[in-house]
């Protein structure tokens, strides 16, 4: 893809100065950091620029023109750490003591309104999580493994799924080529005819919970009874996973066929992260992948990191499942 802002140098270095004022830990503290970069919104202290290019961007999501932007060239800590692949959660915390990337996720979800969410179970509740290989979850179907991802939504599963995902590249290398891709859900659609998608509305399908939700809680075994098209455009499917339920109607497994043969056919989009990029897309309103192209050093394509946030449509979104918050934050749910 071809970004939708790149950032000149000196925007850049602007925009990291103002990051690099919020002086709060945002896994120690979310709420107390998130506010901290409300008050730099609210004295006016974010570049005009950056302002306008979240303005557009939402004008975009809203109108239908797209839901998927690549930013280029943003700030970045001054210094990456490498992780520990055994457990790269517990090694950043210990090595990552400035927040630059998490400031510029926080604030760009701010400018866009898209509020973030957490996973109570998951990464101790963090809101900023990362895409990183783990050793124990090597060649597994997670985002969390050195493999290939088919195409998804995140968290297929769960009762409560983010409406945005965006990616921030922190350490992408060189020599290896790894996409991400994306294709809008009208664009399935468009292959989908109209009894096809009126199945696909019924609860006919089931999908099995990943492997990183069923080591974090013993009971999840799968999403129960749903369906596989929603609202309008939203896909709630994993390839290669979601299926019919036992004993559904013939006319389910048809039209299952029948999105496999439209995720084939339909447009898509694909967009190597590269350090800097921010790669923000629609969770639920359409699916995702991910695609290793070529890799010359195994090893060294296991250390991509990529930080990542989830997020609500709006704030409505948030509030239709304020029963889901715990522990009184704003934006954690539960399993």
């Amino acid at each position: 893809m071809e970004p939708f802002y790149a950032l000149t140098d000196a925007e850049r270095d602007e925009l990291r100065a103002v990051l690099e004022t919020v002086g709060k830990n945002p896994y120690e503290d979310y709420p107390a950091f998130s506010r901290t970069v409300a008050d730099v919104v609210d004295r006016g202290e974010v570049p005009v620029f950056f302002r306008e290019v979240c303005a557009r961007i939402r004008a975009e999501r809203e109108s239908g023109v797209s839901d998927a932007h690549v930013l280029r060239n943003c700030p970045l800590d001054t210094e990456i750490p490498v992780l520990d692949l055994d457990d790269p959660i517990a090694d950043k915390h210990r090595k990552k003591k400035t927040f630059t990337g998490e400031v510029f996720l926080e604030l760009f979800g701010q400018l866009v309104g898209t509020p973030l969410l957490s996973y109570a179970t998951r990464f101790n509740g963090d809101f900023f999580t990362d895409v990183i290989a783990i050793n124990r979850y090597s060649g597994k179907q997670t985002g969390f493994s050195d493999s290939e991802l088919v195409f998804h939504n995140d968290r297929t599963a769960h009762p409560v799924r983010a409406d945005f995902i965006s990616l921030l590249g922190m350490r992408c290398p060189d020599g290896d080529y790894i996409y991400t891709g994306f294709v809008d859900g009208r664009s399935m659609l468009a292959h989908l005819s109209e009894e096809e998608q009126e199945i696909l509305r019924q609860p006919h399908f089931i999908t099995p919970f990943d492997v990183l939700s069923r080591d974090n809680n013993g009971d999840l075994t799968d999403s129960g009874e749903h369906a596989i098209l929603e609202n309008h455009h939203s896909f709630r499917y994993l390839d290669t996973s979601t299926t019919v339920v036992p004993g559904g109607p013939e006319k389910a497994k048809d039209a299952l066929l029948a999105l496999k043969n439209a995720l084939v056919k339909a447009e898509k989009k694909r967009h190597r992260v590269l350090p800097g990029d921010l790669f923000t897309f629609a969770n639920q309103d359409g699916l995702h992948s991910r695609d290793k192209m070529e890799i010359n050093d195994p090893e060294r394509a296991r250390q991509r990191w990529l930080l990542k946030t989830y997020a609500f449509r709006d704030q409505a979104a948030a509030d239709r499942h304020a029963d889901r918050w715990i522990d009184g934050v704003r934006g954690r749910v539960g399993d």
